[in-house]
Parts: C-alpha cells; structure tokens; sequence
C-alpha cells in the first residue's frame, strides 16, 4: 500500500515490490492512480505464496475505510478488529426487506 501525496493511498499486488514502486515513484504510467499523486511512499506491503492469496487480500483491503487501514499500517490490530464491527443500527443484522413501491420504481427509471 503506498501513501500518495495527496493523502490517499494505492493498493496493488507486484512480484517485484522494488521494481513497481520505482515505477510508481518514477511515473512510468500517466494513466495510473499514482501518477499525479506523486510522490509515494511505501507504508504497508505483504507477502503471499499464492498470486491469487495476493489478489484476494488486494480487493479486501481496497473495501476498507482509511481509519481502517491507517490501523493496519499502524500494526494495530485491536483497532483493525474493533473498526470491523458493525455500527449501524441492525447491530449486523440485515434489515427488513419490503417490495418496492411505485415511487420506487418511478425514481429507478
């Protein structure tokens, strides 16, 4: 995970950290998330014995709040665990499902 300097962060998945972090530092892509973010700064990286374990983690960390990764960054893993939880009003229990109405459906159109 790389801290961009606008303050957001860029998370991806390489087989060669040093490599693709040059690119990213260097700006080899103008197309890529980082490239008018620079510069970047290396804050979190993981290593996994399958490219497909790597993906995985990639797209979990991409659904997580940025307190949520700040945590991670931080090593702080109660934080992480306590961010998880959810805090809206079902407690983590889905809501009541109800059919939509024809004012529903008007604004869907």
């Amino acid at each position: 995970m790389l801290l961009c300097a606008d303050g957001s962060f860029y998370t991806g998945i390489t087989s060669n950290l040093d490599a693709r972090l040059g690119q990213h530092e260097f700006g080899v892509d103008p197309n890529c998330y980082t490239y008018e973010r620079r510069p970047v700064r290396l804050v979190y990286a993981a290593d996994f014995p399958y490219v497909t374990d790597a993906i995985a983690w990639e797209k979990h960390l991409k659904g997580w709040s940025r307190a949520k990764k700040k945590a991670l960054i931080a090593g702080n893993w109660e934080r992480v665990h306590t961010l998880a939880r959810c805090s809206n009003a079902t407690g983590g229990r889905p809501s009541r499902l109800r059919r939509p109405s024809q004012d529903d459906k008007a604004s869907y159109s």
